[in-house]
């Protein structure tokens, strides 16, 4: 090897490590970059003929409205010499941009009604629905409503729910709470003994597993992808963690491009990391319940219930990307589109440096027939309603 690569190979070594003092760990503790939320609401078209008749949903889609987001410094870094690691809390916070928006925070939507869609796959005792029912009624609530756009996304105060007489969360909101919270803890290893093992998670929240999947879908693999160790092949899978939808996932190379004048290897999330079973065996142990999965064979959507303390929340690509017809079926008005709605990594590979990248995601809730609660007594199928999708960005 010549002397101006070993040199090369050195420098990097040297500043990829997360201590003080080094490129790396500048950019780390807070990222360089604007990062921004996009966000589209699925506004539904025909809410009271899907009360009366289960017709498929008719949604249209509004957005993008825009939020700056990890624009916070990582909290209570703290270094471990002995373990090689250091270990942190990632602050949360939004703040809305009007400019990069098509209205305000105050623009209203007709969206499912979460608490109510939730309350039947949370209770299942026949009793307790015919109570709930009363409750719903009274409350004037149905199996849709018009939240803004600031209720739907950072919460409100549900009318339902605040009618139940036992202490519950009567706050409900997609992102609720986000706001002031953070995430972690979380220990990664700093590289400083093994560069290959720089960035890469040895814990989240003091546990090397997440305990919400069987097997070895529940271990917390790779980095937050905000980096990876250094001099990337286009042969390596990249793996990561995603607190966002509750489980590691990986993107594989795509394409070489061109940014800004600095070559990078683009990796894509490919279809199969959310295939079924039948199609990727090594996802048998994403598929935890047989009915709304048709036995394991529907694909595109991940079940994340057991993440979000019992609640019917489905993840998936954005307008049910590489889902299958059972899903994408009783909803009408999404258009898939591979350019536009998959997730990406621009990898700068020498550093291992993330120097661009898009996080697409869509926020779903499954709503079920439920005979005992007449919002929903006359539904015939079970629906995986999308609520909203994000594109999250940072160049």
């Amino acid at each position: 090897m010549p002397v101006g690569d070993i040199l090369i190979e050195k420098t990097i070594k040297k500043e990829v490590v997360l201590e003080e003092g080094t490129i790396a760990f500048k950019n780390w503790v807070k990222t360089g970059t604007d990062v921004y939320r996009q966000f589209w609401i699925f506004d539904v078209q025909n809410p009271d003929q899907v009360v009366a008749n289960s017709s498929n949903i008719k949604v249209k889609q509004r957005g993008p409205y825009t939020y700056r987001v990890r624009y916070l410094a990582k909290e209570n870094v703290t270094q471990d010499p002995e373990d090689h690691t250091v270990s942190f809390v990632q602050p949360n916070g939004a703040i809305f941009e009007p400019s990069l928006s098509v209205g305000t925070e105050n623009d209203t939507f007709t969206v499912l009604n979460l608490a109510v869609a939730a309350a039947p796959h949370i209770y299942q005792n026949t009793f307790v629905q015919v109570l709930l029912n009363s409750l719903i009624k009274k409350s004037k609530s149905s199996m849709f409503q018009t939240r803004t756009l600031k209720e739907l996304l950072w919460g409100y105060k549900d009318p339902f729910l605040s009618l139940v007489p036992y202490p519950i969360t009567t706050t409900v909101g997609v992102f609720y709470p986000y706001n002031n919270t953070v995430d972690g803890v979380y220990k990664v290893f700093n590289g400083k003994d093994n560069i290959s093992k720089v960035a890469i998670i040895d814990t989240y929240k003091g546990k090397r597993n997440l305990s919400y999947w069987p097997s070895y879908c529940d271990m917390i693999n790779g980095t937050d992808a905000a980096s990876f160790p250094p001099f990337v092949e286009k042969s390596r899978v990249l793996q990561f963690f995603s607190s966002d939808i509750c489980r590691s996932i990986y993107a594989v190379f795509g394409s070489e491009i061109n940014l800004k004048g600095i070559p990078v290897y683009r990796f894509v999330l490919p279809a199969k990391a959310f295939a079924s079973p039948v199609q990727n065996p090594d996802n048998h142990c994403f598929c935890t319940e047989t009915i709304i999965s048709n036995n394991c064979t529907s694909y595109g959507v991940l079940d994340i219930g057991k993440c979000k303390e019992g609640r019917p929340v489905y993840i998936s690509l954005p307008h049910f990307l590489h889902a299958s017809p059972d899903v994408s079926e009783p909803i009408e008005g999404l258009n898939p589109n591979e350019e536009e709605h998959r997730t990406f990594l621009d990898v700068e590979p020498i550093t291992g440096f993330t120097l661009q990248f898009a996080k697409r995601l869509q926020v779903n809730i499954l709503v079920k027939p439920a005979k005992k609660i007449e919002a929903l007594k006359n539904l015939k199928k079970n629906y995986i309603v999308p609520i909203l999708w994000l594109n999250e960005t940072g160049t």
